[in-house]
């Protein structure tokens, strides 16, 4: 039985890669190249500057972060402020509270961010405790282990005692290299990525990963 639960947003409790995907792609396009599904799951779980200055890096022009942010990011504030739920992500959240075990969000969205997001989807504050890409205490983002850590630390429990369910390469790294137990969210709809490794659980569905929770309850 697990001691905590943690979780990451985009892509594991709101439907918003594919949204991300759409505002890198535009600003990009803006600037007269075109990212490939392959550039795009790259910067699946990742900060935004480091993902900006990973498109800078593929952008046959010299522009700054800074300028390539200007336009993105009112695209990307327009696309995800109506941000859906992932299948399954209410309830299994509703479920550990209603078992009064402990829960963090771990996400590489700023604060600001987090807020625009979940602002129609108000359970998502069930996690109590939220490592964000732009808390003070964090050294590093995803994919090193320190947003785990300092969300294990929070939760005053050790990473090894703890569930992490993620969706990108990034955080699967960083949920991994801090110590728990990782379950991968693969929608068969989800941008290319490379092959999970073996101590990772994959699943298609969050309610997969309720389910077995039901069973090691019962």
């Amino acid at each position: 039985m697990p001691e905590a639960f943690l979780f990451d947003l985009d892509g594991v409790l709101l439907d918003t890669e594919p949204l991300h995907a759409i505002a890198w792609r535009q600003a990009a396009a803006h600037f007269g190249t075109d990212l490939s599904d392959a550039q795009l799951a790259q910067l699946q779980g990742q900060r935004r500057l480091e993902n900006a200055r990973q498109v800078c890096s593929w952008i046959r022009q010299p522009i700054s972060p800074e300028q390539l942010l200007a336009v993105r990011q009112p695209l990307a504030a327009d696309l995800l402020s109506t941000a859906p739920a992932m299948p399954g992500a209410e309830s299994l959240l509703r479920y550990i509270h209603s078992l009064n075990l402990p829960m963090a969000l771990v996400t590489s969205s700023d604060r600001n961010s987090l807020q625009l997001k979940i602002r129609h989807h108000p359970w998502v504050n069930l996690l109590e405790v939220q490592v964000c890409g732009d808390d003070s205490a964090l050294k590093a983002g995803k994919p090193a282990p320190d947003p785990y850590q300092l969300a294990a630390l929070k939760l005053n429990v050790r990473p090894q005692d703890c569930w992490a369910f993620e969706d990108s390469d990034a955080g699967c790294q960083s949920a991994r290299q801090a110590g728990c137990t990782v379950w991968r969210l693969m929608p068969t709809n989800a941008l290319s990525a490379s092959s999970p490794l073996e101590d990772i659980i994959c699943i298609h569905a969050l309610a997969e990963a309720e389910r077995q929770l039901r069973k090691i309850v019962q």
